[in-house]
């Protein structure tokens, strides 16, 4: 063990396991959670190459090989809650993307919200068995997040009682699902459908794809792997093209919409049904979020506190770089805003099960909100932890650039959430348009209830804006619930700003989606900023349910440094809005060093509480012992460009060059 960091874990002023106990959502998760990790990393047959120095038809093949490993173990063991799964896997391809990922998260819940009792007769057990190994094909190579747009369409054939799908244009070639390429014998394909000469939009189509025997791909499909990409190398992301592609009438999942024998359309009872699955993805993603944020600066502080270079003072030793100012104010404030996230996403989690209970009970009322809150949190929290991990590895200087860092790795297969499951901007400016609507029923008259009730508060209780000069505005900086009042005071003000600026637009004669258009920046800052009241105000409220004293302590002020380091960012918003005075935020910047003082004993013990096993870490430079320099050396030295003493490269180019010269 090195002794920097055993030193560092020595400081800690609180007891570690009770904090990662509060992070799991209670100790029997805790317990539970390890169990399954020690299952999978003894476990032989999941011993794996380092793909880092893998091809990619290898990481591909080592990918499958697990994960069809993976699905006999959880038969084996009966593991069969959901969130039990998922952790089992997360272990198996340690928060890695694989090629099953659809199929276990798309295709088998699609079947259970959307298929009727005879479809799930046909289907389920099938694809519970992998006989169908299925993915779901919603993106094209022209439309991703805009559905109406996509072109694929599925024209119903009364004669045969068939559907015969076509992609008519290039740009409605299935592109990008995950499986697709050369996993997956099925596919559920999004559809524009046609029948009886009518136009009913898009719905869903299970296509066999390849042969349930032999693999080999059916007639009218041209499928396969879209090459190369950022990261994702383990999964094979495929395109579709189908040509006059026939299905029989009950391949359509038709548990709410249904189109009969002779071609009569029956429509859905609720057009919200289908939001379940899109919230449901978008709260996980904010869990996604917590959980790269969290696994990064663990990396980037244990490497910190046994880093030593340059000097603070002429002839002593070479610090430690964590206690550089310049490295704390980089990483306490990304320390702070991965707490902030995991307890944005357990929130998240526990709101969908409790609106999903509603939803069962026929009250879709807090959907329009759920659906709202999940896509702005969604791009909030995404856009922070991408930028905020490449903090971290740049922070970790040169070797922060090695792949046995692993800090390349989780930005790559990180970054892809900022587009799939719903673009940001797009996410944004849809709960901008749920704030818009909630802001104009204020207006009205209307009380609102939920997270945008603010919006209901009379403007004199709002703090007016002021000239510098006057009095200043009664915050304490200091006091967690008082922040909370002037962020949400901001998102109020910025939310009638962007509300204003469609008037105005719309007063100079401009169209409803231009004025929209024209006062998108506005929109999607004012999404931004309700974004952030929610963090700030859903970190406080944890800490009221925080019973042991030292861990409250700790946590207050890293609540306190995730605030006022935002409002520092957005220093602007908050001055022009008349809510804090220009030496009020001077004071935010020195009381901003000073947390970060506070924070150094705790940094290492923080980032333990995460509790990240070395091996789903995988990070040289973040292991628990942080003994860092042997173990680069160890990982270097196993490079396969030094399994032979010469390359054959000298020979073939560099020796005869010298003949030539």
């Amino acid at each position: 063990m090195n002794p920097d960091i055993t030193r560092e874990r020595q400081n800690a002023t609180f007891d570690v396991e009770k904090l990662t106990h509060i992070l799991n959502g209670g100790p029997e998760k805790t317990k539970r959670r390890r169990e399954i990790e020690s299952m999978v990393f003894s476990d032989p047959d999941f011993k794996e190459e380092d793909p880092n120095f893998l091809s990619r038809s290898e990481r591909y093949d080592q990918a499958v090989k697990k994960s069809a490993q993976m699905i006999l173990k959880l038969r084996e063991y009966g593991i069969a809650d959901p969130e039990e799964i998922y952790y089992y896997k997360n272990c198996v391809h340690p928060d890695r993307p694989e090629p099953l990922d659809l199929h276990l998260g798309m295709f088998l819940p699609t079947l259970l919200n959307q298929a009727t009792p005879e479809q799930m007769d046909r289907f389920f057990m099938p694809a519970w068995n992998l006989e169908i190994i299925g993915t779901y094909a919603q993106t094209e190579m022209g439309h991703g997040t805009h559905l109406r747009g996509l072109e694929t369409t599925a024209t119903y054939d009364p004669a045969t009682q068939e559907f015969v799908l076509n992609s008519p244009t290039v740009s409605s070639i299935k592109w990008w699902p995950g499986g697709l390429g050369k996993t997956s014998n099925h596919a559920i394909v999004l559809a524009q459908l046609y029948t009886q000469g009518n136009f009913h939009g898009l719905h869903a189509f299970i296509v066999p794809i390849r042969d349930m025997d032999t693999h080999v791909t059916l007639p009218g499909i041209v499928v396969g792997d879209i090459g190369p990409k950022f990261g994702f190398s383990e999964v094979d992301n495929g395109f579709l093209k189908l040509e006059n592609v026939r299905i029989p009438r009950d391949n359509m999942l038709m548990k709410y919409a249904k189109v009969e024998p002779d071609g009569t359309y029956l429509k859905p009872p609720s057009a919200k049904l289908t939001y379940g699955t899109m919230v449901f993805i978008r709260s996980m993603i904010v869990g996604e979020s917590a959980r790269a944020l969290s696994k990064s600066c663990t990396i980037a502080i244990r490497y910190s506190s046994v880093r030593h270079q340059s000097e603070i003072r002429p002839g002593e030793p070479e610090p430690q770089i964590l206690d550089y100012q310049t490295q704390q104010y980089k990483l306490f404030p990304l320390l702070a805003m991965a707490y902030a996230f995991t307890f944005v996403g357990q929130y998240m989690s526990q709101t969908y099960h409790r609106i999903t209970g509603d939803i069962n009970q026929g009250d879709f009322s807090e959907l329009p909100e759920l659906h709202a809150l999940s896509a702005g949190l969604k791009a909030f929290t995404t856009w922070a932890t991408n930028s905020a991990i490449e903090v971290c590895r740049m922070s970790c200087g040169g070797h922060g650039y090695s792949r046995s860092s692993a800090l390349p790795d989780i930005y790559v297969n990180f970054t892809p959430t900022c587009t799939y499951e719903g673009e940001n901007t797009v996410m944004m400016l849809q709960t901008a348009r749920f704030l818009v609507k909630s802001y104009r029923q204020a207006k009205a008259g209307q009380q609102l209830s939920g997270i945008v009730s603010y919006l209901n508060e009379p403007k004199h209780q709002r703090v007016q804006p002021q000239a510098v000069a006057a009095r200043p505005t009664v915050v304490d900086l200091n006091d967690l619930a008082s922040l909370v009042e002037v962020y949400k005071q901001r998102a109020a003000t910025l939310v009638d700003l962007a509300a204003k600026s469609i008037q105005q637009e719309l007063q100079l004669r401009k169209s409803q989606e231009d004025a929209w258009n024209n006062s998108a920046v506005d929109l999607v800052r004012a999404t931004d900023a309700h974004c952030h009241y929610v963090v700030v105000k859903l970190f406080t409220d944890k800490l009221g349910e925080v019973g042991d004293t030292a861990i409250h302590s700790v946590m207050s002020t890293l609540a306190l440094l995730y605030a006022l380091n935002g409002i520092k960012n957005n220093s602007g918003d908050f001055l022009q809005a008349g809510l804090l005075n220009v030496p009020q935020v001077l004071q935010v910047s020195v009381r901003v060093k000073e947390l970060l003082s506070q924070l150094r004993p705790n940094a290492v013990a923080l980032v333990d509480a995460f509790d990240h096993h070395d091996k789903k870490l995988n990070s040289v430079l973040g292991r628990y012992d942080g003994n860092v320099y042997e173990n680069l050396f160890e990982w270097a030295r196993r490079s396969p460009l030094n399994s032979t003493e010469v390359h054959e490269s000298f020979h073939k180019y560099l020796k005869p060059l010298r003949s030539k010269l």
